[in-house]
Parts: C-alpha cells; sequence; structure tokens
C-alpha cells in the first residue's frame, strides 16, 4: 500500500473507534445504546449483504456472456476442424488414386 493509503485507512479506522466509543460512552440508557448499536450493525449487515448480492449479480452475468461466447468459439472451432478433416481426406483420396495407379503400371 502506498503512503496515502495507509495514512486514509488509519483516519478511518480512527473514526470508526472514536465513533464506537463515543456511543458506548454516551450519557444516554444501556437499553437505548444496545438499541443503537444492533440498529447500526443491522444497518451494515443489510449494505454489505446488498453489495454481495449487486456484486454477485454482475459475476453472474459477466460469466453468462463468457460462456455464450465460449459456446460460439467451440462450434466455430468445430466447424473449422470439419472442413479440414474434409480437405485432408479429399487430399488423401487423390494421392491414394494416384498411387494405385502407378502401382497399376507397374504390375503390367
Amino acid at each position: 500500500m502506498s503512503n496515502n493509503s495507509n495514512t486514509i485507512a488509519a483516519i478511518l479506522a480512527g473514526a470508526a473507534v472514536g465513533a464506537a466509543i463515543g456511543i458506548l460512552l454516551a450519557p444516554d440508557k444501556g437499553s437505548n445504546t444496545r438499541a443503537k448499536l444492533k440498529e447500526g450493525f443491522d444497518d451494515a449487515k443489510g449494505n454489505i449483504k446488498d453489495s454481495l448480492g449487486a456484486t454477485s449479480d454482475v459475476l453472474r452475468e459477466k460469466f453468462a456472456g463468457a460462456t455464450q461466447n465460449l459456446d460460439g468459439t467451440l462450434d466455430e472451432l468445430l466447424s473449422n476442424v470439419s472442413h479440414k478433416t474434409e480437405e485432408v481426406i479429399t487430399f488423401l483420396e487423390s494421392k491414394l488414386a494416384d498411387l494405385k495407379a502407378q502401382n497399376a503400371k507397374l504390375q503390367k
């Protein structure tokens, strides 16, 4: 991490610790403080869940697109191989016919 990133991380960590200490030491009833903490944790949990859900959706879309691209590429590759195979077979049949003709000449 760069120096600026470390500084920013330290400031954010300090702010979080300060906020937590401020809530715990606030002149409020314990039940109210616990309710506020629970609400804060529930909000954070909801935000994380939403963020993970959105990330999951994005990844699913990207993998679905990649799968479709892979299927198309595979089909194209198989088609090209099939055409090349036909060309090789035609070439080999031609050479076999030539060899048969030469062999027939030699047998006379």
